[in-house]
Parts: C-alpha cells; sequence; structure tokens
C-alpha cells in the first residue's frame, strides 16, 4: 500500500474528515484527530498566505497539547490556474504537513515534492481515467469523489467507480459522497476503500466557520433538497434547494442552463454568495453537536456495524 494505513495505530476510525471551504479550519481538524480521525482544511479557504500560516502554527500548537492524535491533511489545488499554490506548498514544506489532499491537476513534481518532505499525496479523481493519471503522477491514495458527495463532486455511483478504479490499481481508495454514518464507513471498507470522506455530517458542528444559517439549513433538509447542477460556477457540484429559492434561481431553468453559462454571462453577483452546498448525507444532520461528540458517536457505530455483520 505504501504507507500504514493506521498511521501506526493513531487512526483510530478509518475517517478523513473532508476539507469544506469557508467551513473547515483548525479547530475542527484538532477535534477530529484528538479522537483518532483525520481532520483536514482547504488551503484555499485562507483568504491569504499569511492566514494559513497562522492555521499551521495553530495546528502545531494544538497537536503538542493532544496525546498521539492521527495526523491531520491540507487540501491544495495544485492546477496551474491556483497562483497561490507555490507559496502554499512552500508553507505545507516548511511544517512537514503529513497528508496532502491533492486537487485539479495530477503533476508528477508536487506529488515528488511531498515525498521528499515525508508526506504522503491522495488525489480527487472522478473517474478511472482520472485514476491512471494519477497514479502515473505519483500519487499515494485516490479519493474517489462519487456522486452524492457536497461541494463541487463526482456523477458516477459509488459501486461502478470503486470498481473501475481497482481495475487501475491496488492503491488505496477514499471513498467520497453520501456517507454520514459509522455504518456507512464499514460499508465502506466492505467496497474495497481503505479511509471514508465524510463532509456534510461535520457542518453544522460547533468547531467549524459555519454559521446558524448555514446549520439550521441542513437541519431542516433532506437528500431531496440537493439540485445537483454544473451552471453555477462552471463545476459540477451539489446546492441547498432552499437557498438556490432564495436567492431567487428558477430550478427548472437552473436545470436547463449549459455549464459555466452564468459564469461566462457575468450573471453572478452577490446572491450567489448566500448559496450553500451540501452532499445527499444532509438527511443525517440532525442538531448542532461538537466534533468530539459527532466522532465518538461514529466510531461507536462504526464498531456496533462490525459487530453486527460479523455475527
Amino acid at each position: 500500500m505504501g504507507f500504514d494505513p493506521t498511521f501506526e495505530g493513531r487512526v483510530k476510525l478509518p475517517l478523513i474528515v473532508a476539507p469544506m471551504f469557508l467551513v473547515s479550519n483548525p479547530a475542527l481538524t484538532l477535534a477530529a484527530i484528538s479522537q483518532g480521525v483525520i481532520g483536514s482544511f482547504p488551503a484555499h479557504a485562507t483568504r491569504t498566505r499569511e492566514i494559513f500560516k497562522d492555521w499551521l502554527d495553530e495546528m502545531e500548537a494544538g497537536i503538542a497539547e493532544l496525546d498521539n492524535p492521527a495526523p491531520y491533511a491540507v487540501n491544495l489545488v495544485v492546477h496551474p490556474t491556483n497562483k497561490r499554490m507555490p507559496g502554499d506548498m512552500d508553507l505545507c514544506e516548511a511544517y512537514r504537513v503529513p497528508i496532502v489532499l491533492t486537487s485539479k491537476g495530477a503533476p508528477k513534481d508536487a506529488f515528488a515534492r511531498i515525498h521528499d518532505w515525508g508526506g504522503i499525496a491522495f488525489h480527487d479523481v472522478a473517474s478511472a481515467r482520472h485514476a491512471e493519471k494519477a497514479v502515473e503522477a505519483g500519487a499515494d491514495a485516490l479519493i474517489a469523489v462519487c456522486g452524492g458527495a457536497g461541494g463541487h463532486c463526482g456523477t458516477i455511483n459509488p459501486f461502478a467507480l470503486v470498481n473501475e478504479i481497482r481495475e487501475v490499481t491496488d492503491k488505496p481508495i477514499i471513498l467520497s459522497g453520501g456517507m454520514s454514518t459509522g455504518r456507512d464507513i464499514y460499508a465502506a471498507q466492505a467496497m474495497g476503500a481503505t479511509y471514508a470522506y465524510m463532509g456534510t455530517r461535520f457542518i453544522a458542528c460547533e468547531e467549524t466557520l459555519a454559521n446558524e444559517r448555514y446549520a439550521q439549513t441542513l437541519i431542516a433538509c433532506t437528500s431531496k433538497d440537493i439540485f445537483f447542477s454544473a451552471a453555477l460556477d462552471g463545476a459540477p457540484a451539489n446546492w441547498v434547494v432552499p437557498t438556490l429559492l432564495e436567492a431567487g434561481v428558477d430550478l427548472n431553468k437552473l436545470a436547463t442552463t449549459i455549464p459555466g453559462e452564468i459564469v461566462d454571462s457575468g450573471k453572478v453577483d452577490k446572491r450567489y454568495s448566500h448559496v450553500l452546498s451540501a452532499g445527499h448525507g444532509v438527511g443525517m444532520v440532525k442538531k448542532v453537536e461538537s466534533a468530539l461528540d459527532l466522532c465518538a458517536q461514529l466510531k461507536s457505530e462504526y464498531q456496533h456495524a462490525k459487530t453486527a455483520l460479523s455475527a
């Protein structure tokens, strides 16, 4: 596999808390790793490189207070269009970030550099062809972003995508899309994944950057309130229906809008800043709670699922 998936026993639950733009932060990440769950945040969620450095300092200080925590991860957009990437990569190297979640492009030099400081790279893929490119470039594991994931997402059913990736490589797979319980994590492993990737379930946690409106909106939603479209910003994504309606979006029109048309026509305005994103697992967001409590619940559900199926 190339690396120990338990990280010498520090990972107590095979789960990565996904990096969520304007939601994830060091507080959520530290809460997760304190419970033996891999936590993460996106570098581009910080408005400046200086703030990103502050977050890394916060992580180092927090880790020093914990007893044998799980490793943490930083999401880097490694596509050349991300002008911050070189500076953000420099900081990841300086702080020897243990896991880098790379997305949008699979440059060999980025993976090689991560390996040079002793880090490992998990790369986003949404198809077997994406997986082939990432493996060729040197990724250590593949994040299978399937239909039902929150934010920018894939479109393929998880059973189909995992099977197709398995024909490409035996590298570890991190399954992403619609999971929200400990049972789901165990099911992901049964499908052949090493870890599950879970974001939406954590949005309403007390430690996140999500505001009260975001949390309460998700609590009131189920999977039927999620609308898939590539039109809002030119990339496939899942959006929360009530917030689209509040922004005055005609769902019938949006369903037939050519991807990128709204962006190309300059129609993106302040109203879209209030449109929220979530995945199909939103129906399991029942309350505002601490990430510590949620991780404990997920671990309990996972163990119960293992015991029940073994019996």
